[in-house]
């Protein structure tokens, strides 16, 4: 354990990095950059990295400091339990990564670029499941709230923070993923680091479609059929993990609303639709099923946290390591965080005893600008002196209301 001294500078040091301005990165640089992945390009990559995640990490450990209604007292986010192993607070995984990379030697040479590559990613792989153990910790307040009927009139700090949070998260191992991956000797035709810049939506949509179903199989013992259209020669570049994460969300939930509706039904099981179609500016993807949608007065919380239509939400002190059909409420809000990074986003319609309808809409990047996004919210009083950075707006001269929610 750092000693007090040691552990006052760190806190200082966060403090002045989180203050600071962040940089954009624009999905069409990261391909035009990527495109040379040559030692000079890939040093004056790791030097970026090196001046820009503590920024982003820094930013993030602050919130984690003074989250609204008690959560960062949540013992989700205090420390998980896995068996015998005590995992460190998500907090203490963000200041450990700003340590790692602040006391990293200044990136001089290829060597150096090289040990600094593997390095970031150990702090990809230290917060793999920073997502799951923060769902935890609001499932344990939301419980808390609802069992002792203190139950505020809004979660909206939670929401607004946790949206902030969640993109922050993307936007960093979208910037290390990237850098990582560049250093493939032998990549796929077509792809530059994470992105695809032939990307198929329809066969990304098949291969999402048949995760989802092997999915509603394992749960269920059966699956609705999935109908995919568009046309299958049509491709774009985009981040394929992303899609896939999107698509896998969405037609996950639509497969379990029709297989719950029509299990004990003599009915015909109406298959799930996806439909792809290439427009002017935006790709869009819908996916409609026929699974009786929700009550109208139940989509102003369809895309908050604290949400889910999951009858039994899986057990928060034995979290699973398997994916399941539903449980904490994450899949629509996080696939529609996703959506917006570079410039989409994802609108339902829901026909309460009949059918519900997504629509995601993914920027072709035919308009001036398909950018990383960031989303800036009141901060907590800790963070007050961040707000006049994010109200000035960001590097694309939009300021931080527009991002508002």
């Amino acid at each position: 354990m750092a000693s007090e001294p040691v552990a006052r500078a760190v806190a200082e040091e966060v403090g002045r990095w989180g203050s600071m301005k962040q940089t954009g990165v624009s999905l069409r640089y990261m391909m035009e950059f990527g495109s040379r992945p040559t030692e000079r390009n890939l040093l004056l990559s790791a030097q970026f990295l090196q001046k820009e995640l503590p920024i982003r990490i820094a930013r993030r450990a602050l919130e984690l400091e003074s989250l609204p209604f008690g959560l960062s007292r949540k013992p989700a986010i205090l420390k998980v339990i896995l068996g015998e192993w005590s995992v460190n607070k998500v907090r203490d995984w963000y200041l450990d990564s700003f340590r790692d990379i602040r006391y990293f030697p200044e990136v001089r040479n290829r060597n150096d670029e090289l040990a600094f590559t593997q390095m970031i990613k150990m702090i990809k792989v230290r917060h793999n499941n920073v997502v799951p153990t923060m769902a935890l910790g609001v499932q344990q307040l939301k419980n808390e709230q609802y069992r002792t009927r203190k139950i505020p009139t809004a979660f909206d700090e939670i929401h607004e923070f946790l949206d902030r949070f969640y993109m922050s998260r993307i936007g960093i191992r979208m910037l290390i993923g990237q850098h990582v991956a560049l250093h493939d000797p032998d990549p796929e035709p077509g792809v530059i680091g994470l992105i695809n810049t032939e990307l198929s939506p329809i066969q990304v949509a098949q291969a999402a479609s048949e995760d989802a179903r092997s999915i509603c199989l394992r749960e269920y013992g059966s699956a609705p059929e999935i109908d995919i259209y568009g046309d299958p020669t049509f491709t774009f570049p985009y981040v394929s993990s992303h899609l896939h994460l999107m698509l896998f969300e969405l037609v996950k939930n639509s497969l379990r609303a029709v297989q719950e509706r029509y299990m004990n039904s003599d009915k015909d099981v109406p298959p799930v639709r996806i439909i792809v179609a290439d427009g002017a500016e935006d790709v869009t993807i819908k996916v409609s099923d026929e699974g009786g949608g929700i009550p109208r007065s139940g989509l102003p919380r369809i895309f908050t946290y604290l949400y889910s239509t999951a009858k039994n939400p899986p057990d928060m002190d034995c979290p699973s390591e398997g994916v399941t059909m539903a449980g904490y409420g994450y899949g629509l809000p996080i696939s529609r965080l996703y959506a917006r990074y570079f410039g989409g986003d994802l609108q339902i319609i829901s026909m309460e005893g009949y059918a519900f309808e997504t629509s995601l809409s993914i920027d072709l990047g035919r308009k001036p600008r398909a950018d990383e996004i960031w989303i800036s919210f009141s901060m907590p009083l800790p963070l007050a002196r961040m707000r006049k950075i994010e109200e000035e707006g960001d590097w694309s001269g939009r300021t931080g209301k527009a991002f508002q929610c």
